[in-house]
Parts: structure tokens; sequence; C-alpha cells
């Protein structure tokens, strides 16, 4: 059996008497300066053990989200009608989606960008519309031509004015013509506008009243608007309240519209053609038209991870547009790629904020305005985008946050086709991976024993110089003395 002395014999820190030691002045303020230093470091080294530090590095592209990549947005366009906004998606590997409804909204807008009214669907898509045979036929003029001058004598004397918004150059417009006219000619012969009056169909031609029909926001030519007496009512803000026709166009297609719209209103009572709702023409043919002439564009698309472009364009195919009226000014509320991460989830990840890009959306807020004239038509404005996806990986809860930021370059360029808004988008095949690095504990256990027993020698071996030192002055003094 091990004796007690010699397990004693093994002891590192023998003990001195109390009564052989000897408590200095100096070695007290040392004391005191070591247990501050203690006190001192401890905390910094806590400080740094609670804190968390990033390391960065640029890696090929290992998305998780698969192929397709998801594009936000928000973008308001003051002076484009929803009637003919189309979202298109296209990329280099040949993919072309034209008029994307689908995960899109369009609302009409005010010069001020605030909405006036419900959300605007602009009915099925890709409907061929027919026009008739007549281009060959003799036909006279049947309809009115109405003026700056005479249209709201006419929209207020008739319970339902139908008025083409014509462009003698345009293509659609001269396939037109002759089956309105004639059409126009057998609803006047059935209801005579003297001894009727309960309807009547009229043409503008936008070249030489271009007021008049920037004024009821014509666009796309033809335009073919229904005015009822009474609803044609302007509010605060110039707003009319009437409705578009997207039928076909031929002679029988009108007239039957024509019976159609006239049918539910009595010849006695044309005053109360606004208070007659009832109205069998289909929907598909007639829906309410713009209120204004601005469309704020929200939702989202899915693309592919190669270069492309999505173009937000005046599209249609019964509808000529005349390029130097088309204006794609434009106020970006919202623009970003990739899934964005939940409030819920961002709130509990503060500390990953700096290195995601939520602060990175360049292009958020920005406005990008032409005003035509003479010298700045058919502007098409185009956007740069470098797209780049950022992977953070957290050790606290071992959760992965991704987030794709973009650099974005701006050009307005002169354009000898109808302008767009076009947004060419790139994607980088590297990515960016922050990766938070925590210090062990058993590390920081190591450097606090380290700040203790280094502070502890230091101020030890200090106390044993000064006191040596105060001594040999001692002995000096004495040694003169004698």
């Amino acid at each position: 059996m091990v004796s007690t002395s010699k397990i004693k014999s093994v002891d590192f820190y023998r003990k001195i008497p109390r009564d052989l030691t000897e408590a200095s002045l100096s070695g007290a303020g040392l004391s005191v300066i070591a247990a501050l230093s203690m006190m001192f470091l401890f905390g910094m080294e806590l400080s740094n053990y609670l804190s968390v530090s990033t390391s960065t590095s640029v890696i090929v592209d290992q998305s998780s989200d698969g192929d397709f990549l998801r594009i936000e947005f928000n973008i308001s366009f003051p002076a484009l009608s929803c009637e003919f906004a189309s979202v298109d998606v296209s990329d280099v590997l040949g993919t072309n989606r034209l008029n994307i409804t689908k995960t899109i909204r369009k609302y009409s807008i005010d010069p001020d960008l605030r909405p006036t009214g419900a959300e605007f669907h602009s009915g099925p898509v890709g409907k061929v519309i027919k026009h008739g045979d007549e281009t060959d036929e003799e036909y006279s003029e049947g309809s009115a031509s109405l003026t700056a001058q005479n249209f709201y004598k006419y929209s207020h004397q008739h319970a339902i004015l139908v008025v083409n918004f014509f462009a003698p150059w345009c293509y659609w417009s001269t396939r037109l013509k002759p089956s309105w006219e004639k059409a126009a000619k057998i609803i006047r012969e059935r209801y005579d506008p003297e001894l009727d009056g309960r309807i009547v169909m009229a043409k503008v031609d936008c070249t030489e009243e271009g007021e008049l029909c920037r004024r009821h926001h014509i666009q796309g030519y033809p335009s073919i608007r229904i005015f009822r007496k009474g609803s044609d009512v302007r509010d605060d803000h110039g707003h009319h309240d009437h409705e578009s026709y997207y039928g076909d166009r031929d002679t029988d297609t009108l007239v039957t519209t024509m019976e159609t719209l006239v049918a539910p209103i009595p010849l006695e009572s044309q005053r109360l053609a606004l208070e007659n709702k009832s109205d069998s023409t289909a929907d598909h043919i007639k829906r309410p038209a713009p209120r204004t002439g601005g469309c704020r564009i929200e939702g989202f698309v899915r693309v592919k991870k190669v270069p492309g472009n999505l173009v937000i364009s005046a599209r249609s195919g019964s509808h000529s547009f005349d390029p130097s009226q088309m204006n794609m000014s434009h106020v970006i509320s919202h623009l970003s790629f990739g899934r964005k991460i939940a409030p819920r989830v961002m709130s509990d990840m503060k500390r990953v904020l700096p290195y995601i890009g939520g602060s990175h959306d360049r292009l958020n807020g920005r406005s990008y305005i032409s005003h035509p004239s003479d010298s700045n038509a058919n502007v098409t404005i185009e956007h740069y985008l470098q797209v780049v996806k950022t992977e953070v990986i957290t050790t606290r809860d071992h959760k992965l946050v991704e987030e794709y930021e973009y650099t974005a370059h701006s050009s307005l360029v002169q354009s000898l086709y109808i302008p767009v808004a076009k947004f060419h988008f790139e994607l980088s095949p590297m990515q960016v991976l922050v990766t938070e690095n925590r210090k062990s504990f058993w590390h920081f256990i190591t450097n606090v024993c380290a700040i203790i027993g280094g502070v502890f020698t230091v101020a030890g071996i200090l106390d044993s110089v000064l006191h040596n030192t105060m001594r040999l002055m001692k002995k000096i003094e004495l040694g003169k003395n004698f």
C-alpha cells in the first residue's frame, strides 16, 4: 500500500509556511494589476468566443434549386396600356415564350402610378381574329366621321356609340375598313339616326385627331370602343368608363354584335340606357377598356439558368403600333432573382444579413423615363444584369441561406422598331460561399487557462525583478553609509 508521504512527493504546488512569506506594497500593486488584466483578457476572449467569424470562397455553382430560376418583378409603365402589355421570355437555347399571363397580373394606373381599378384581364391568348373578304369589293362610307369637336355630341346623343379608332397606314385598319363600312351602312339603315338613334357606328382617324385618341388611351390600331350613353363620365382624373371590342371583324359578326348591343334598349327609353344592365354579348369579344394609359405589371416567370432576356412590350396579333408614339418609360418597384427568404426566417437570422443580397437589388426603386420628342423617339430601355448566387452556411443551426445578387447597367437605345423594355440577364457559373466559423469550447478553455497562467507568471517575474532590484539598491545604500 502506497504511503501518504509518497503521494505527497508528486505535489507540484508545495506550500510555503505563511510565517516564511513576506507581503510587500509593490507585490500588492502588481497583484491588483494582474487581476484586472486577467479580467479584461477573459472578457475579450469570451466576446471572441461568442462572436462568429466568416470565411468567403468562390466555387462552381452547386445550386440546389434545379435548372430553373425564378424572376420576380413589379414594374410600372405610365404610358403603356394594359390592353397590349406583354411579358416575353427568351434565351440562348431557343426558348421563346410570348405574352405570359398565367403568373402575371396587370393593373391600370394613372400618370402618378396609382391604380385605377381592379386587376385588368386580357382575355384569351392566341385567338385569331377573323376578317372579312370584302377587300376587293366596292363599298360606300357607312360610318360617321368624328372629330374632337363633334365626338361628345355623338356620345351623348345616342344610346350606344361604337367607334373605330384607326390609322390609314395601319395594315389591320385597312383590313377592317370595308367590313366596318358595310356593317355601319346596314346598322344605319336598320336604326336610322334621325328616327331611331339607339346606335351609331363611327370612326376616328388618329393621324388627324391625335389628341382625341390620346384622351381615350388609344395605343394600337384599330381599337374599337363601345360608348354607352351616360356611362362615359369623366371622374376627377379624367378617366372614362367604356368597353373594348375584341371579337371578329367580318361584316356579319360586326352586325350581329351591334344588334346584340342595341336589343336590350327600348326605342322609347333610350335615356335610361345606363340603367339597363342586361347584355348578352359574349364576354370574350368585349371587356372594359383601359381607364388610363398606364399599367403596373407584377408577378414572376421561371427561366432556364442560361443567358436570356425578359422583354416587356406592346404586342397584338391584330393591331398595329406607331413606334414614334410608344413610350416605354418605367419605374421598377421590385426586381429579384431566386426564391425570397421568408420574413420569419429572416428575423431569426439577422446575423447573416450583411452577407446576402437583400440590399444589393440594384434596380429596386429606380425610374427610367423617356420623354417623347422628335429627337428622342423610338427609345428602347435596356438593362444588362450580371447575376451571382450567394450561399451562407450557418454553424449555429446548420441552415443554408441562399440568395441571388446582381449588378445592373442600363441604357437608352434608339430603335427602328417598336420600343421595348428589355432585361438581359446572365448568370455566373460561379457562386460565392460564405461559411460561418465558430470557435470550439475547448479552444476557449485553453485560451482562458493560458491567459490566467500567463498573466500570473509574468506578474511573478515582474515582482521578483522589482523585489530583487529594491534589495540590491538597499545594499548599495548601506555599503555607502559604512
